[in-house]
């Protein structure tokens, strides 16, 4: 397929020109590791070094996984001095479930407990290939189902909890709601997604518009998708589950309200419209932000640009209206 690519924001773009690129043969099943050097290689501040002096309280707990599983480690973050039960947000990390770790959030949290009063979860989740679908979405999912079920030893409402995560934790946000809905278990307040990962297909326009730039593009997210399902990847006939891969979901109906974001210029745009658009036509709720001239991660790697100062205040606003606050 010949596509011209949307044009990045001029501003993120020079952002884009200054990072390194990766050198060297295309990625393979055998590049995972690879992936995960790359990622490594930036150091994340300590949980402590980014609460800093803020009046937020960090507590590591080892929580069950699903039966027959591993326990999952989860970081609890409280704001200090917090009266009555409060609203919860329940956390899942990016990194094409091959690759990342939950403190690479801990930053956003601090900042959402901070600024909403807020109790926020972060999950750490079994990666693929080593452990291919179901896995990362069933940890996902029992570390939700506990959080919900400990909601009073935490301080929070369960009637006010938020599944949230951005790129494969965005997807993996949206296989929870979904396995929520299905087995009726917890029902969340809202589903956070920002910039998900929802389709091994990679078939949308957009899929291909960025084959060869920004900084998640095509030939990572086939890789990704691969190590999760392997060759069931992008087969229409595979039976690949809509937990795995929302955009397979055929029934949106009866989801938690849903705040979906993405850029114009990233490989996900038209996945996560389609999504949002479905969730409209199944009559549900959702808010559909698409950030002109924006790349995957713009806010992570671009912290003061406009653009992500405005997407800072439309997830704050949303975040309010759906918790009450």
């Amino acid at each position: 397929m010949r596509v011209t690519p949307v044009p990045f924001d001029p501003a993120l773009g020079a952002v884009l020109d200054a990072m390194p690129r990766a050198e060297g043969p295309a990625p393979s099943p055998d590049g995972v590791a690879a992936v995960r050097d790359s990622a490594s290689a930036i150091p994340l501040p300590t949980v402590a070094e980014v609460i800093g002096g803020r009046a937020i309280d960090a507590e590591e707990r080892t929580v069950p996984g699903p039966e027959g599983a591993p326990p999952l480690d989860v970081t609890v973050l409280r704001p200090r001095g917090a009266a009555g039960p409060v609203p919860g947000l329940f956390n899942i990390h990016g990194g094409g479930m091959i690759s990342g770790h939950r403190h690479q959030d801990t930053a956003r949290l601090a900042d959402l407990v901070e600024e909403l009063g807020v109790v926020a979860v972060n999950v750490e989740y079994r990666l693929a290939p080593e452990h291919p679908d179901p896995a990362p979405v069933e940890d996902c999912y029992a570390g939700f189902r506990w959080m919900a079920g400990h909601a009073a030893e935490l301080g929070v409402d369960p009637g006010r909890l938020v599944v949230m995560g951005g790129s494969a934790g965005g997807g993996l946000s949206a296989g929870v709601c979904l396995l929520a809905r299905d087995r009726g278990g917890p029902v969340p307040a809202g589903q956070l997604l920002l910039c998900p990962m929802l389709d091994d297909t990679n078939t949308t326009v957009s899929s291909h518009q960025y084959d060869g730039s920004g900084t998640w593009q095509r030939e990572m997210n086939i890789l990704a998708w691969r190590a999760l399902l392997g060759e069931r990847a992008g087969d229409p006939a595979a039976g690949v589950s809509p937990y795995a891969a929302p955009s397979r979901a055929g029934d949106l109906s009866g989801l938690p309200p849903a705040f979906v974001e993405a850029g114009s210029a990233e490989l996900f745009r038209d996945e996560d419209v389609a999504y949002a658009s479905r969730i409209w036509a199944a009559g549900g709720r959702a808010e559909l932000h698409i950030w002109q001239g924006a790349f995957h991660g713009f806010d992570v790697f671009a912290p003061d640009h406009e653009i992500t100062r405005a997407a800072l205040a439309a997830r704050l606003s949303w975040l309010r209206r759906v918790l009450g606050l």
